[in-house]
């Protein structure tokens, strides 16, 4: 489970220093940037819903850090 978050960690951080490339290399003459930017956002919720979806399947536990509300 630690392996495929890792993972998607990394491609977020890859797909945002792609659209800084294509910012500083194409100089809006593409949507390379753009497109770019939305797969980063994409992957970013998509992760988000999978740990949501994991805890409630039970794939993953918390970590037992216990709130304490007054």
């Amino acid at each position: 489970m630690s392996f495929l978050i890792a993972t998607a960690f990394i491609l977020i951080g890859v797909s945002l220093a792609c659209a800084l490339y294509f910012m500083m290399h194409d100089r809006g003459a593409t949507k390379r940037m753009v497109y770019s930017l939305i797969t980063r956002v994409g992957l970013s919720i998509g992760l988000f819903l999978f740990i949501l979806l994991a805890h409630r399947l039970g794939w993953m536990e918390s970590s037992g850090i216990h709130l304490y509300t007054r």
